[in-house]
């Protein structure tokens, strides 16, 4: 993104002692066989390749650039999705650094083979209207079905869950605890 109410850049603002960034890439080791970071220019990825080695983790991890340039999140999904080697990828934004290993094994477990996305929401009777699609696990085959949609400048990530199939899941501080998905947006939120 380009951390426009932030006035800097997120994932490398120091949170606790450590860029932001790297509290979700903690969070990963020992839950992914790979990790793809998708920046939106050459440049930020060479920023990011100086502060996070590939040997702080146990995953394979790759930097690469938005396919489609300035056209928001659902670019960076479509580009992320063209580079992992599985079937699904789980999405997670880079100023979120509270997601927890218990809630990837969660989100991990509802993934079926009925869906192409597995989306949390906080109200089971507006389930759109309060998912978390930056919080969500996607299916590979959904590259075209985004590029289509950037196509026809539909860039917002819930017109890409309201067309396909989704499985949306409760957010009940049970299984699901709402503090996963806490952001940090603007400089009052740190």
């Amino acid at each position: 993104g380009q951390s426009r109410r932030m006035g800097q850049d997120k994932g490398s603002m120091t949170i606790q002692g450590k860029p932001m960034i790297k509290h979700v890439l903690s969070t990963l080791n020992h839950q992914m066989n790979e990790v793809v970071i998708v920046l939106n220019d050459e440049n930020r990825v060479g920023q990011y390749s100086e502060f996070i080695s590939q040997d702080d983790y146990d995953y394979r991890l790759t930097f690469v650039e938005d396919e489609i340039k300035n056209r928001g999140p659902l670019s960076g999904i479509m580009t992320g999705l063209s580079h992992i080697s599985g079937e699904w990828a789980l999405v997670l934004p880079c100023d979120s650094p509270y997601v927890s290993p218990d809630y990837i094994k969660s989100i991990f477990c509802e993934i079926d083979d009925d869906y192409s996305a597995i989306v949390p929401c906080h109200d089971e009777k507006n389930r759109l209207m309060t998912s978390e699609p930056l919080h969500s696990v996607y299916r590979k085959t959904l590259i075209g079905e985004i590029e289509g949609l950037i196509e026809k400048d539909v860039l917002h990530i819930k017109g890409l869950i309201e067309k396909i199939d989704t499985k949306f899941v409760l957010i009940d501080n049970k299984k699901i605890e709402k503090k996963e998905f806490r952001n940090l947006n603007s400089p009052e939120d740190i």
